[in-house]
């Protein structure tokens, strides 16, 4: 047995008979357990009473974590002339139009969030295929087409997370570092959480919030008490 199956041993130990328990207590377990060389990172993982394949019970959002995520996200933006020199200030990783669309069909994503302004969507619809699956096609309803590409630009290197529900219902996310103080991390998860409790779609039937977890990207998951973690 390597050191890191040890260490995941010695972590699940750690996290035995801890099932069901608060924020605080979940996030102090998780964060003296990442005991990685690197700087883990923080996940959350909710499972929600939602079938995503119904319009209707599509969950999907975005929320500015008030103390960011820790990692450093790269920024491209499909606009031209003024607002691609606003994009470009802002402090956009990459921007252009159909050269950046060249790009992206050739195979070459190095980004993490897109943005595109309105009249760039003819251009980047045709990239559905391949920023589709991945999470990346810029959609009006989490303001990532816009006009406002500054502030969409700052959202995302802000520390905003977009979320959107998979197949089985879950929604993931990264909600900081194992560096992060735990009352940072513990307004993180709250926030991450009333956000998700706010995008209740209307065809969600049933238990809505079935179970809440997190981990760091190397150690076992704890479950919170759905409860204390939407504070009802």
């Amino acid at each position: 047995m390597g050191k890191m199956g040890k260490r995941l041993t010695a972590a699940r130990a750690a996290f035995e008979g801890k099932d069901n328990v608060t924020v605080e207590e979940a996030v102090a377990l998780v964060k003296s357990n990442a005991k990685a060389k690197f700087d883990e990172s923080i996940e959350i993982a909710m499972t929600l009473g939602v079938d995503p394949r119904h319009a209707d019970q599509m969950v999907r959002g975005t929320v500015d974590l008030p103390n960011g995520t820790g990692k450093s996200v790269r920024v491209a933006v499909f606009a031209r002339g003024p607002k691609a020199e606003e994009a470009t200030a802002a402090g956009a990783d990459i921007v252009g139009a159909e050269d950046l669309m060249e790009t992206v069909q050739g195979g070459t994503i190095e980004f993490d969030r897109c943005i595109a302004t309105p009249d760039m969507m003819p251009i980047v619809g045709r990239l559905g295929k391949v920023l589709g699956p991945r999470n990346l096609m810029p959609n009006p309803k989490i303001g990532t087409v816009t006009m406002d590409v500054k502030e969409a630009v700052e959202a995302a290197k802000g520390g905003q997370v977009q979320y959107k529900a998979e197949k089985a219902g879950v929604v993931h996310a990264g909600i900081g570092k194992a560096s992060f103080d735990e009352a940072k991390l513990v307004e993180n998860v709250r926030a991450f959480v009333e956000s998700v409790n706010k995008a209740k779609p209307s065809g969600a039937k049933g238990t809505y919030m079935k179970k809440i977890a997190i981990s760091s990207t190397m150690g076992p998951g704890v479950t919170i008490n759905v409860e204390n973690a939407t504070g009802n």
